[in-house]
């Protein structure tokens, strides 16, 4: 952004994150290009923009701070392809932190997805969802992410994104355990 902007003075050591969007479809209003998004950043003023798969996971380097950066890609988002999504932007520290607090086996990986949280929980409902039986399927709650374990697979469980949402009142992103290591990769 040009000096004296929006996001003046919200600026800090240049870090690389890994931005999250929630909600991301091939199709319909959540649709964002990849292609697009990339050229929309990098003219926002954002660095080494790149994007991992085609559900909305975006490297790029900035002296932002996480919330004026979340601000900013959310801005950018819905101005330039009209999509109005949830951004959970975390550095190469915070991602590994995330990986690191992985309660669940390495055996079971392909069924381990890590749900980010935009902002801590009130502790009333994270003590509320900790209550609750998620049979089969196991659940730990950490600080920032939710950790599940699928019994099966991710689609056949009650317990996703949303539910997690509905139940903590802040917004969140899931991704499974490749896509959340190899963003640890790519942000490092």
């Amino acid at each position: 952004p040009p000096p004296g902007g929006p996001f003046s003075g919200s600026r800090n050591a240049m870090n690389k994150y890994a931005i999250l969007l929630r909600g991301v479809m091939p199709t319909g209003r959540n649709r964002v290009p990849m292609a697009e998004l990339r050229v929309a950043l990098s003219k926002a003023g954002l660095l080494d923009v790149q994007t991992y798969i085609q559900s909305g996971n975006v490297i790029a380097q900035t002296e932002l701070t996480q919330s004026s950066l979340e601000a900013l890609v959310h801005e950018v988002i819905l101005r330039e392809i009209g999509a109005d999504l949830v951004v959970i932007a975390r550095t190469h520290a915070q991602l590994k932190q995330v990986m690191a607090g992985n309660p669940f086996p390495l055996s079971a990986a392909p069924r381990t997805y890590f749900s980010l949280l935009s902002a801590p929980a009130p502790a009333h409902l994270t003590e509320a969802l900790a209550q609750l039986d998620f049979s089969p399927d196991s659940v730990h709650i950490g600080p920032d992410a939710l950790y599940t374990l699928y019994a099966t697979k991710h689609s056949d469980s009650k317990f996703n994104n949303n539910f997690f949402e509905r139940k903590l009142k802040v917004p969140a992103t899931t991704r499974n355990f490749n896509t959340l290591s190899r963003l640890v990769e790519l942000s490092a």
